[in-house]
């Protein structure tokens, strides 16, 4: 039987990247996945087909983790398509990177929504809906908050504010069998990585320069990770920031 076997999974902001990696690996373990998106339904659609032919089992539902509503009506499909919730991995996210005279209160608002609001908006709809034995959330975080690279202020702190809330979160929902953790990945090769400009670039020949293990990283091998973070074989950890850099500090 497979390690994660009729466990059923939440993924936001899983139709690209790191998100959609996970939502593949937890799939591949026996995981049902409910793939998570925005506005990008295509590439949602894409990782659900992915999963069906390799034998998992996926459906994508779209929903703002931003939007309370979107959220209630998240988890309610998912409970009606599979069942209560074992697993949710608070991936949605997004970036931009600028100086302290280039910021702008709209790129404060944006990030923090997204990366801090969402999280936690996420997280309330999902306890309402979670499996009554317990489980675990996943919180994807960032090894900038280690890292502090320069131009990435805005970033840093919502990644930083992740952190405290993982360690607040495990605290509240241990009680529950709920277990909370924080996966902290260095940069990772991605379709947003090379949207950005970040693969070939210098930043990323410094990221390589500085890795003991001497590349960046793939979305596999975070994926890898949150299978442990799901499985019983992290039963024993809650509140922990995994950093996930390849050794970069």
């Amino acid at each position: 039987m497979k390690k994660l076997a009729n466990k059923i999974a939440v993924v936001t902001g899983a139709s690209k990247g790191i998100g959609a990696g996970i939502a593949k690996s937890l799939a591949a373990s026996g995981v049902s996945v409910v793939v998570n998106y925005a506005s990008a339904k295509a590439g949602a659609d894409g990782v659900v087909e992915e999963i069906i032919a390799a034998g998992g089992k996926a459906v994508a539902v779209q929903a703002d983790v931003t939007i309370p509503a979107d959220l209630t009506r998240l988890f309610e499909e998912t409970d009606r398509t599979f069942g209560p919730v074992d697993i949710l991995v608070n991936n949605a996210g997004v970036y931009q990177f600028a100086g302290i005279e280039e910021i702008t209160a709209e790129d404060f608002h944006r990030q923090f929504d997204t990366n801090v609001l969402g999280l936690l908006l996420s997280t309330q709809a999902a306890l309402k809906h979670f499996n009554g034995a317990g489980g675990s959330i996943i919180n994807i975080g960032s090894a900038v908050t280690s890292i502090t690279p320069v131009g990435t202020s805005i970033y840093t702190a919502t990644k930083a504010a992740v952190d405290s809330i993982t360690h607040v979160l495990a605290k509240e929902l241990g009680a529950k069998s709920i277990r909370v953790n924080s996966i902290n990945p260095g940069m990772v090769e991605t379709e947003g990585t090379h949207t950005a400009g970040l693969i070939g670039s210098d930043f990323e020949k410094e990221a390589i320069a500085s890795a003991p293990l001497g590349r960046v990283g793939k979305p596999g091998d975070v994926a890898d990770i949150a299978v442990f973070l799901a499985s019983e074989d992290s039963r024993w950890l809650t509140g922990e920031i995994l950093i996930a850099s390849g050794g970069v500090r």
